[in-house]
């Protein structure tokens, strides 16, 4: 097999795929590491794959900063599904932030949890969905309105939440790259969701499967920072078993 047979192959697999390991692609098409690499490299350069550590997944460019409204009306069965998952991860007293975006606040919108509880949260969409309920305890979090994300940033809402400890963080991302960690589009977002981990025992993760292979402008974390994922099913399937081997408990829905 040549050159350009062995890249059509390779993105043919990442078609099918999303993301394909280093190791899978050379006992694919019978030809060592250093090759495959070789390939990959070129194929980046040509701005048709992006590479992270032992693995590959198709170019994409920086995930924008799409507005609130917009966002809610895409993969909105995923996220209804994740949001009913996420439900089953609350327990009596829980003490848990809400983070912004739209998979939060699906996962907001769907609580019908009876016990008391107590939620955190940067997200006035959050706030509005949860303020009547007589069991919950909404603390809203003040700063800076971000109107794309109807959410709060700032040294305000840090600093409120640097005193706290909570059981549980349900975070939404703009992107999940395997080697890069968890992004946002926004820097004032993704330093407030840091401060947010911090004060988290658990670290979980609500995504619908569009946002593997992307990055945002702003970083969150390392993925050892993350404890559980909940995405929909059509999460690619080697980006899946990556993040299991690495100790992060995934949730298919």
């Amino acid at each position: 097999m040549n050159v350009a047979q062995r890249h059509k192959v390779i993105l043919s697999e990442l078609e099918k795929e999303g993301y394909v390991k280093v190791t899978d692609l050379s006992e694919r098409l019978g030809v060592s590491t250093v090759t495959i690499r070789k390939d990959l490299t070129d194929l980046e350069n040509k701005k048709l794959l992006f590479r992270s550590h032992g693995s590959v997944s198709l170019f994409s460019s920086l995930t924008s900063d799409r507005h609130i409204d917009e966002k809610e009306k895409i993969m909105v069965d995923e996220k209804l599904r994740i949001a009913e998952a996420a439900n089953r991860l609350l327990e009596p007293n829980d003490r848990i932030i809400i983070a912004s975006g739209t998979t939060v606040l699906a996962f907001a919108n769907k609580i019908n949890f009876t016990e008391p509880l107590t939620v955190i949260t940067a997200a006035v969409k959050v706030s509005l969905s949860l303020c009547y309920r007589h069991n919950i305890e909404v603390i809203q979090l003040g700063g800076t309105m971000r109107k794309s994300s109807a959410s709060v940033i700032g040294h305000e809402a840090e600093n409120f939440l640097s005193d706290l400890t909570c059981n549980k963080l349900f975070m939404g991302v703009d992107g999940i790259d395997l080697d890069f960690g968890l992004t946002t589009s926004n820097i004032g977002e993704a330093q407030l969701n840091q401060v947010m981990m911090r004060a988290a025992q658990k670290v979980i993760v609500l995504t619908d499967s569009t946002k593997f292979g992307k990055r945002g402008f702003g970083k969150m974390c390392n993925l050892n920072q993350v404890h559980q994922i909940i995405t929909d099913s059509n999460a690619p399937a080697n980006a899946v078993q990556i993040l299991r081997e690495k100790g992060i408990e995934i949730t298919l829905v």
